[in-house]
């Protein structure tokens, strides 16, 4: 058979239902290959990021990889900042190029680049098939890798000459394997740490949202009373209407909840990752007493050094330290101050439900709403900009993963793309995506693929008309911001170029009911709300006051 054929019957023997991307002409044949012989679903985006980020969601919800694909050189290079983002942010993924034939890699050609060069770095794995009869190998690892722990992206270039070769090999069938346990000895360690301390704190990481762990963190927290913060990444690790959770962390600024955490004697850390929020913001004396809990061991950090390290599967450590903690009673904990925090924070979410303005809204207004209509089963997106601290800050989701917000390498043109790659996992779900008219104008020509897919999705546009969280930092930092001010489309003439539903929301009353519209609507919609940024500064100022009691 053709080695084009063989590479996409590997590929559905791994299970790859999705492929996003924009085809050329050194992947005719493999494009040949999908059409003509696979189930394999292939979405034509409307530029390769677009097609990187949905892959990259499509990975982050169900654990399995997705394709994101596009020819060489250009095409190539399009997919870089959607695939740095999945790798970085944990989501499964692979990546598959075109290249030109073998016999002009070695010199000057057109449109030749080092591809594999160019994705080590923001990739597990990066290779290149050079013979036909490696292709199952080759995707069988590369499937591997992509989904262990921790996933990430993979790329497979495939030149366009090896293509059209003849090979007699057959695809691997693919054999999972369960990861490995925390040592016990260890696991009682941990549980005669916890015993010991007075004011131990759950750190929940992204790992909290991956492979059965969120439902562990949960009972965790029930059994021993102890407060759990949450990084952006692992939203509805705990229920937000749980007494033991303390909301998210992560804010560059001390926030209420970070005097949880100052307040710490203990920090049991479970999938955290560094790139969430740096433990030097945390831990600035490097002294705090800490219990890792992750699939693999700590990175290697001043302000992060474990004593004790529970390496292995994250559901099966928690399972074992819930077994073991079970054994020991009641425990000496004073938790008053987690309370305390608690209730402040709540305090903060309520103050704005009833808030009512025209022309500009409020941030903490339009996320009361919002947590409304989609916080119990609905999935949340947040693009990249000042709405985003806004979102980490006052939404709360009820489901793991119910709230995707990129932290590792935060990029900008998340969302659109995002939502669409979200409906196609589940049509029925309640799907909203929000980002700034900045990020949103990033991705906007899938506004398209959209409309083509008929995505059953709103997009929520905070419009301020500038880069408003560059702003908001400069101001922090230098009391002005240089010239970030740009203009926009009509919205309206956009939404309707597009096929798209469209509301321009400018009163803070009428948003839930817009929302609800959206929401009764089948295909995509768009909602523009002029946001009121003065309350970045406000908050700034309220945060920069803030004292911590224990």
């Amino acid at each position: 058979m053709k080695a084009s054929d063989l590479m996409v019957k590997c590929l559905e023997e791994e299970g790859i239902e999705y492929i996003f991307g924009v085809p050329g002409e050194e992947n005719a044949d493999f494009m040949m290959s999908l059409e003509e012989s696979s189930q394999i679903q292939f979405i034509l985006t409307r530029h390769e990021q677009g097609a990187a980020f949905m892959a990259e969601i499509y990975g982050r919800l169900t654990g399995t990889p997705a394709g994101c694909l596009s020819t060489l050189g250009p095409g190539a290079t399009n997919l870089i900042t959607g695939v740095a983002d999945a790798n970085m942010d944990r989501a499964p993924m692979l990546v598959l190029t075109g290249q030109g034939s073998t016999r002009r890699l070695h010199k000057e050609s057109h449109q030749i680049m080092d591809v594999i060069k160019m994705f080590e770095p923001v990739t597990k794995w990066a290779t290149s098939i050079i013979h036909a009869d490696s292709i199952p190998e080759i995707i069988r690892k590369a499937v591997r890798i992509a989904r262990s722990e921790k996933p990430g992206a993979v790329l497979v270039e495939l030149p366009e000459d090896i293509a059209t070769h003849d090979t007699n090999v057959m695809p691997m069938k693919p054999i999972r394997f369960r990861r490995s346990s925390a040592n016990h000895e260890m696991i009682l360690a941990a549980v005669e740490k916890l015993k010991a301390a007075r004011r131990p704190l759950i750190l929940a990481g992204n790992g909290c949202v991956r492979k059965r762990s969120a439902q562990y963190v949960r009972e965790l927290a029930e059994l021993t009373g102890i407060g759990v913060l949450n990084t952006f990444m692992a939203k509805g690790a705990i229920d937000p209407d749980s007494p033991q959770s303390l909301y998210t962390i992560g804010l560059g600024a001390k926030d209420i909840a970070t005097c949880a955490i100052d307040a710490a004697d203990l920090v049991l850390s479970i999938g955290f990752d560094m790139v969430e929020y740096h433990p030097s913001l945390w831990n600035t004396d490097g002294d705090k007493s800490i219990i890792h809990v992750d699939f693999q061991p700590a990175e290697i950090d001043s302000a992060y050094h474990p004593e004790i390290e529970l390496v292995g599967d994250i559901a099966d450590t928690l399972k074992a330290l819930l077994d073991e903690l079970k054994k020991h009673g009641e425990f000496d904990f004073n938790l008053a101050q987690q309370a305390r925090i608690r209730d402040e924070m709540r305090a903060e979410f309520t103050a704005y439900g009833d808030d009512k303005t025209s022309g500009i809204i409020k941030p903490q207004k339009v996320l009361h709403d919002v947590q409304k209509v989609y916080a119990e089963d609905g999935l949340l997106l947040s693009d990249v900009g000042a709405h985003k601290m806004w979102i980490a800050r006052h939404y709360h989701c009820k489901t793991p993963n119910g709230c995707l917000i990129p932290n590792g390498f935060c990029s900008m043109g998340f969302a659109l793309p995002g939502a669409i790659a979200a409906s196609i996992v589940d049509p029925q779900r309640k799907i909203l995506g929000i980002a700034g008219d900045a990020g949103f104008l990033m991705n906007v020509q899938e506004m398209e693929t959209a409309a083509r897919l008929n995505s059953n999705i709103t997009m929520m546009v905070w419009e301020d008309h500038m880069y408003g969280l560059i702003a908001w930092k400069q101001l922090a930092h230098f009391g002005k911001h240089t010239e970030l001010s740009f203009t926009n489309p009509d919205w309206g003439l956009l939404a309707k170029s597009f096929r798209w539903d469209y509301q321009f929301v400018g009163e803070s009353d009428q948003l839930l009911a817009a929302l609800n519209k959206a929401e009764s609507h089948h295909g995509p919609s768009l909602i523009v709300v002029p946001i009121d940024y003065s309350e970045n500064e406000k908050l700034t100022q309220q945060l920069g006051e803030l004292t911590c009691t224990i």
